[in-house]
């Protein structure tokens, strides 16, 4: 099988004839052919969507009709559900039953944006009777769209979706790890009747494809979903040509527990938070923070709970943990495991293959206990089923832990105490916190991180200002006065 870029309508291979292979995470077997764009791939792509910005009928539809080809890509993309789920299940590793869930979600984006952009408005405001200045709302241009490999189909939809929404056309650069999925958009945009030239798709490296979409004078507006160090290279590249930038990063987002809070549903969402998607997941409650009077306890059901955890093959509906994307992430986390150990750690559970899966790049769920803030997997952003726990005696040690990281995307909270909630809420440097919750989240509310986790924040309205400008006009509606100057 192989995967061809989408420009202007059409399926097209790279200028160059150049391709990659993919691999099936849980055999580490080529299974997939990929054509390779290059900078020349990009600048088709992004002359294509100039043209449907300039020319085409999408920036200027009435947002009604924008919402209706919406909905029927909702539609379009429903009715390939379980298609959906069985690629990204083979293309991610991610057991079937969480891949299901991705696709249904991706749906969920595009009514959800459907509704936001039937509901906009513009501000006006009178300055007395002398003058009336009023906001317009325009599309933005050309949005250059990256997207990660953890949950692709879903994450491109959660940009796609406002983009498109707001009069964007967009040229989409999936992850080259798992471009699978992406490959049913272009007969989801046709059949929703999405007009050529608005959806454009090109595959490639992001060092090659990825750079050149950022670095395209013709491209105003970069959305980044990805690890830090990658998001840094971006606004280096984007820079010159001071391009609005969308970028959720990296996370190491804590979990904590006080000695007053619901344990078994603390438990719950620690091993939920962390060992769900294959731990591949930004919002990860990767560092488990544990009262000094319950650290034991926690620390030994944390153990045993992660034990007992179902690791196997991606596509068997039994399957909890499935494997990691790709060899060289594989050999990232094995690596921070095997630092953990080395700094002193204590391996409560997990930390190897199981003896079940000789292939493939699967890992048992995996607890470190005893962890300090000065070892590499407390700070490091593993990516994977491993979660740290670490005892905290006082409300002022527990904020301490917190923020000892660079990132600061997610963090949970578990305690019954109100007044303790609102301050640690106030004190700890997140960009998103849930108290006695696990990540459940609202299409409305802003998504994003401080520090190193990112800048810009999405969803609800706050996507649809990434991909607009607001220019203002002031009109007079009387005579004001105008200094005269060199009348003498």
């Amino acid at each position: 099988m192989t995967l061809e870029h989408y420009i202007d309508g059409a399926r097209v291979p790279s200028i160059s004839g150049a391709t990659f292979t993919s691999l099936e995470p849980a055999t580490n077997e080529a299974y997939l052919t990929v054509a390779a764009g290059r900078a020349e791939d990009v600048d088709a792509a992004v002359t294509a969507a100039r043209k449907a910005f300039s020319d085409g009928p999408w920036p200027r539809l009435p947002g009604e009709e924008r919402a209706a080809i919406l909905r029927r890509i909702a539609d379009a993309s429903e009715a390939r559900d379980e298609r959906l789920a069985a690629l990204e299940c083979r293309d991610t590793g991610l057991p079937i039953t969480q891949a299901r869930g991705q696709a249904r979600r991706a749906a969920q984006n595009f009514r959800f944006f459907a509704d936001v952009v039937t509901t906009l408005s513009e501000d006006v405001y009178r300055v007395g009777s002398a003058q009336l200045n009023y906001v317009l709302r325009k599309p933005a241009g050309v949005a250059g769209l990256i997207t990660p490999w953890n949950t692709p189909f879903m994450l491109e939809t959660w940009k796609l979706a406002p983009a498109l929404a707001a009069g964007c056309p967009v040229v989409l650069k999936p992850a080259e790890w798992s471009p699978l999925s992406a490959g049913l958009l272009p007969d989801i945009m046709e059949e929703a009747g999405l007009p050529p030239g608005v959806f454009n798709l090109v595959h490639g490296i992001g060092e090659e494809a990825g750079a050149a979409l950022v670095a395209h004078p013709d491209v105003p507006v970069i959305s980044f979903t990805g690890e830090s160090a990658t998001g840094q290279a971006i606004m280096r590249n984007a820079a010159g040509a001071l391009k609005t930038l969308s970028m959720e990063l990296g996370g190491k987002s804590p979990l904590i527990v006080f000695d007053d809070a619901d344990l078994e549903r603390a438990l719950d969402a620690a091993v939920f938070g962390v060992f769900s998607l294959n731990g591949e997941r930004c919002t990860a409650s990767s560092r488990v923070l544990a009262h000094a009077s319950i650290y034991a306890e926690f620390t030994e059901r944390l153990a045993a709970r992660a034990a007992q955890v179902r690791v196997g093959a991606p596509s068997d509906p039994a399957t909890e943990l499935g494997a990691l994307i790709h060899p060289e992430h594989y050999a990232r986390v094995t690596d921070h495991v095997r630092l953990g150990v080395e700094e002193g750690a204590r391996l409560a559970a997990g930390g190897a293959r199981p003896p079940h899966l000789p292939h493939g790049n699967f890992l048992a769920a995996t607890v470190f206990a005893d962890v300090t803030p000065d070892m590499r997997i407390f700070q490091e952003e593993i990516f994977g089923p491993v979660v740290c726990v670490t005892p905290f005696g006082s409300e002022t040690e527990a904020i301490e832990l917190a923020n000892a990281t660079r990132y600061g995307l997610a963090a949970y909270l578990w305690t019954n105490d109100l007044r303790r909630a609102h301050r640690m809420a106030q004190a700890i440097e997140t960009g998103m916190l849930w108290v006695n919750s696990q990540n459940v989240r609202d299409l409305r509310t802003p998504f994003g991180g401080v520090k190193a986790s990112g800048l810009g924040r999405e969803g609800g309205r706050h996507s649809i200002d990434v991909y607009t400008v607001s220019p203002i006009v002031h009109l007079a509606t009387e005579d004001l006065p105008v200094p005269r100057f060199g009348a003498g």
